[in-house]
C-alpha cells in the first residue's frame, strides 16, 4: 500500500474551507487516528484513492452500494435520465412508479412521500406522527442515530458518539424536554415512560436493528413488545429503516423480523447512491402531510428524476433477484466464521454481531445488547485494527460505531483474501 500524499495534501486544504475538512464528521478518521483518504473514483468490490491506492471497501458509500459500486443496472437508468432535464420541480412518472413500487414491497407502507436524505424522512415523520395524534413527546432509544435533526440529537449515536458529544450543542432545552430516551432492548424502561408521560407520547421511533453504536440485533420479543405497547396507546411506531431498508429483505427488518410498524422512514438503498430519502405509512396517518392534510412538509429537489431512476432500477432489480439476500447473507457468514477463528486463534476478547449482510466486530468480551455494552469495546485496539486493515487494502468505516456492508461484488476469493488480512491485522493490531 502506497502512502498518501495527495490525500495528506487535499486533507490539509480542505481544512481551510471545509470545517474539519470533511462534510459528515465520521469520515475525517479522528475515532481512528491519521487522516482520511480522498477517493476519485469505484468499481465494484474497490474504491481507488487520490494516491493510486486500491481498496476492497465495506462502508458502501455507508449502505445503499449493496450491488457494489457502479452497478451496471443503475448506471444504465442514471444515463438514461439525464437528456431529459436533472431537476423538474414538477410531477413526473417515475415518482408514482417508485411510490407503487416501495407500496408493493414494503409491508408497513400504504402511502409514500419522497424526501432528499434520510434525516429529512425522520424529522418529518415525527412531525406527522405529531399532528396525527395531537401530542408533543417522542421516545427514542440510546445509541440509535436518525440524522441530525434537533430532537434526534439527544443520546445519539454513530457521529455524535465518535466525537463524544452525543447531546450536540445547539439542541435547546425545549426540545430536549420532548424527547423521552430509553435503553435500546429494554422494553420495561419503555413501558415506565409511557406509564410516567400518559397520553404524551405521540411516537417511538427505533432503528429495528441498530446500526449506529455498531450493528446491534434487537432481542427476542423487543420489536413485538413495542408494537403492542404502542397499539394500546395509541403511539405511532417508526421503524427507521434508512440503513436496513432493502438491506435485509426486500422488505427491509420489519419484513425479516415479521412486525409492521406504522410508519417507516427509508434512504440509502432507496436511491441506488444517489441523495434520496422516503416516509410513508398507514393511508390514514400519511393523509395528514400537506397537500392531503394539514401537516406541511416540501422540498425543492424532492422526487428528483435522476434519483428516481436511480432507485427504481435498484428497487426492481431486488424485488426481481431474491436471491441476492441469500448469496450476501451466505458471503457475510463466511467473513464472520473466518474472522471468529483468527480472533479466537489470537486469544482476543471479541463479540461480532452479525445479521444479513451487516456485521461489527467489537472488541469486548461481553455481548453487545445496546449502547452501554457497545461502549465497553476496546477503541483504541479499533484504531488499530482499522489503519492496519488500511494499510493492506481493506477499507473499514473509520469508528466503532458503524455497522460494515457486504456487497454482492464480494466473490468467494475476496472473501479469503479478506479473512487472510483480517488475520494479519489483528497480530499487528495487538503488537503496536
Amino acid at each position: 500500500m502506497k502512502i498518501a500524499p495527495i490525500s495528506e495534501e487535499l486533507f490539509q486544504r480542505a481544512q481551510n474551507s471545509i470545517p474539519g475538512g470533511v462534510n459528515s464528521p465520521v469520515r475525517a478518521f479522528r475515532a481512528v487516528g491519521g487522516n482520511p483518504r480522498f477517493m476519485v473514483s469505484a468499481k465494484g468490490p474497490y474504491m481507488y484513492d487520490e494516491d493510486g491506492n486500491r481498496y476492497m471497501e465495506f462502508i458502501n458509500s455507508w449502505g445503499p452500494m449493496i450491488l457494489g459500486h457502479a452497478a451496471e443496472v443503475v448506471q444504465e437508468a442514471v444515463q438514461q435520465a439525464i437528456p431529459n432535464s436533472l431537476s423538474f420541480g414538477a410531477p413526473t412518472r417515475k415518482e408514482i412508479e417508485i411510490a407503487e413500487l416501495i407500496v408493493d414491497m414494503v409491508p408497513s407502507i400504504e402511502k409514500v412521500r419522497m424526501v432528499n436524505s434520510g434525516t429529512e424522512a425522520t424529522m418529518s415523520a415525527v412531525r406527522v406522527a405529531r399532528g396525527y395524534t395531537g401530542r408533543n413527546k417522542m421516545i427514542k432509544f440510546e445509541g440509535c442515530y436518525h440524522g441530525h435533526g434537533d430532537s434526534f440529537l439527544i443520546a445519539a449515536g454513530s457521529g455524535a458518539i465518535t466525537l463524544g458529544v452525543p447531546d450536540s450543542p445547539g439542541v435547546t432545552q425545549g426540545v430536549a424536554a420532548d424527547t423521552l430516551t430509553a435503553p435500546f432492548n429494554d422494553l420495561e424502561a419503555v413501558k415506565t415512560l409511557v406509564e410516567a408521560n400518559k397520553d404524551q407520547v405521540a411516537a417511538i421511533i427505533l432503528e429495528p436493528v441498530a446500526g449506529n453504536m455498531g450493528l446491534v440485533l434487537p432481542a427476542p420479543g423487543f420489536l413485538q413488545g413495542l408494537r403492542d405497547l404502542c397499539t394500546k396507546e395509541g403511539i405511532v411506531l417508526i421503524f427507521d429503516e434508512v440503513m436496513t431498508g432493502f438491506r435485509l429483505a426486500p422488505g427491509g427488518a420489519q419484513q425479516l423480523f415479521g412486525v409492521t410498524p406504522d410508519m417507516t422512514t427509508l434512504g440509502k438503498i432507496i436511491g441506488g447512491g444517489m441523495p434520496v430519502g422516503a416516509y410513508g405509512g398507514k393511508k390514514e396517518i400519511m393523509n395528514f402531510v400537506a397537500p392531503a392534510g394539514p401537516v406541511y412538509q416540501a422540498g425543492t429537489l424532492s422526487g428528483n428524476p435522476i434519483a428516481m431512476s436511480a432507485g427504481m432500477a435498484m428497487l426492481q432489480y431486488l424485488q426481481s433477484h431474491p436471491e441476492v439476500y441469500t448469496t450476501l447473507e451466505q458471503t457475510t457468514t463466511n467473513m464472520v466464521n473466518g474472522m471468529n477463528q483468527n480472533m479466537q486463534e489470537l486469544g482476543l476478547n471479541f463479540t461480532i454481531n452479525h445479521v444479513g449482510s451487516m456485521f461489527s466486530i467489537f472488541f469486548t468480551s461481553q455481548a453487545v445488547t445496546d449502547f452501554e455494552s457497545a461502549k465497553t469495546s476496546d477503541t483504541a485496539m479499533f484504531g488499530r485494527y482499522f489503519n492496519s486493515m488500511l494499510q493492506r487494502g481493506v477499507y473499514l468505516a473509520p469508528s466503532q460505531y458503524e455497522s460494515l456492508f457486504v456487497s454482492t461484488a464480494i466473490t468467494d476469493e475476496l472473501v479469503q483474501e479478506y479473512i487472510k488480512a483480517n488475520g494479519e491485522a489483528l497480530k499487528e493490531a495487538l503488537l503496536r
